[in-house]
């Protein structure tokens, strides 16, 4: 793998998450980084900020939340295998992940969904019921 640790390297941080797979496009990893989806050092940050091997980036995807240690630097968008050598994920946040998937999963499993569809009859109630209601 060509990416290196040394000093003399310096990447942006929205290229380095382009590089290591975390988003598709940098305009992507850019517009992620501005709206304040990806923390470096527990702390917001600009597109431009170089990345340093050690340092703590804290991810937002949606419902998710993905801490991880920049283990390398590279500029280069490589295959998965050798992108994920760039990072390593926290313990923390992986059992943090499988928790909350595993609630959303049991949240959803107890909304039980009807037994039928509603016929027209239901439906005119329905809609009946709402305009009576103001819903």
């Amino acid at each position: 793998m060509a990416a290196s640790t040394s000093d003399n390297q310096r990447v942006r941080l929205d290229k380095w998450l382009w590089a290591a797979r975390f988003y598709k496009t940098r305009s992507l990893a850019k517009e992620a980084v501005e709206g304040g989806k990806v923390h470096y050092n527990s702390q917001r940050c600009k597109p431009g900020r170089l990345v340093e091997p050690g340092a703590i980036l804290t991810l937002r995807f949606g419902w998710q939340e993905q801490i991880v240690v920049v283990d390398e630097i590279s500029e280069r968008r490589r295959g998965a295998p050798e992108a994920q050598k760039l990072y390593h994920e926290t313990e923390d946040s992986v059992k943090k992940r499988e928790d909350l998937s595993w609630q959303r999963k049991t949240m959803q499993a107890a909304q039980l969904p009807p037994a039928r569809r509603p016929s027209k009859k239901d439906r005119r109630d329905i809609q009946r019921f709402r305009d009576h209601n103001g819903i």
